[in-house]
């Protein structure tokens, strides 16, 4: 799992440092974060202490009520669990007994405009994807009206030529040639460009293209959930080319299985246009519709 220090979240989020500004360097160890509040009336016995601390108006409206000594004895029962950093939303004041404890102890302590929720969303998401386990695969990332598509084959068969004409038709490019896959949750795959590439697209005889500057700012997009694996091959004469799949296949990334389909090349063939019924048909599946097994029920019908 790659860590994430508390400089990124300043960075990331144009954080104000109020204390522990030579701590900065410290890392965040889990990807959720936490609201102290059973900790300030002393149970600690299930204390997220190694969770990012976000103090909400609830929080410091209530440590405002308190008198000097027993705010300083809840702050000071907190701080020496050295949690990661805290964190004060919408640029709240009156932080100098934070401050205070927070600079003895080596604690970042942070302030943001942002209102509470609306911080924690964000920062969840963030460090949920700065943190998931991650693989690079070679292929080309495409999202097909909203659908995330993993284009894989070997070097040459044409994957990037194939994803220049959905380009072309109104789809979206994601990355080319090394796809980043995360896995955001045992049943999530994320599908992104590892910064480098972003933007671009090898042609074979025309060399790079940046979609975004040629096509405009739609044909490109950071990141899409993959649904669907297809693999690009080479025609094969004897092979069953019009089997009915009533058996679907999976590829396992991460131990997340995503549907699998083979497309065969050949001249003539218009394999962006395959792809985009392979994206439409996914879609009817997940709404409960199947192609093959209503042409199966008729079938039997007769």
């Amino acid at each position: 799992m790659k860590s994430v220090t508390v400089e990124d979240l300043v960075k990331r989020f144009s954080l104000e440092v109020l204390a522990g500004a030579t701590q900065l360097h410290r890392t965040i160890p889990k990807t959720r974060v936490h609201r102290p509040g059973l900790e300030f009336v002393g149970y600690f016995d299930f204390f997220s202490q190694s969770h990012l601390q976000v103090l909400g108006s609830k929080e410091i409206t209530y440590l405002h009520t308190l008198t000097e000594e027993e705010r300083n004895d809840r702050i000071g029962n907190i701080v020496k669990y050295h949690p990661p950093c805290f964190v004060v939303t919408r640029n709240q004041e009156g932080l100098k007994y934070l401050m205070k404890y927070c600079e003895e102890e080596g604690i970042p302590l942070l302030r943001t405009p942002q209102p509470t929720n609306k911080f924690i969303e964000l920062v969840d998401v963030f460090l949920t994807k700065s943190m998931a386990q991650e693989i690079a695969v070679h292929g080309v990332c495409v999202n097909v009206s909203g659908i995330g598509i993993l284009l894989r084959g070997k070097s040459g068969v044409g994957k990037s030529e194939t994803a220049h004409t959905l380009i072309r038709r109104g789809h979206r490019l994601v990355a080319d040639d090394i796809v980043v896959l995360k896995k955001i949750s045992p049943e999530t795959l994320l599908g992104t460009h590892n910064g480098k590439t972003k933007e671009f697209l090898a042609l074979r005889s025309i060399g790079l293209i940046n979609v975004s500057r040629l096509y405009g700012r739609k044909a490109f997009q950071d990141e899409t959930r993959i649904v669907l694996d297809i693999e690009l091959t080479k025609w094969q004469d004897h092979a069953l080319n019009n089997e009915l799949e009533l058996v679907p296949k999976f590829s396992d990334y991460m131990d997340i299985k995503i549907p699998h389909i083979e497309i065969q090349l050949q001249p003539g063939r218009d394999v962006a246009g395959l792809v985009e019924a392979a994206a439409n048909n996914w879609y009817l599946r997940q709404q409960g519709y199947s192609a093959a097994e209503d042409f199966m029920k008729r079938l039997q019908e007769e």
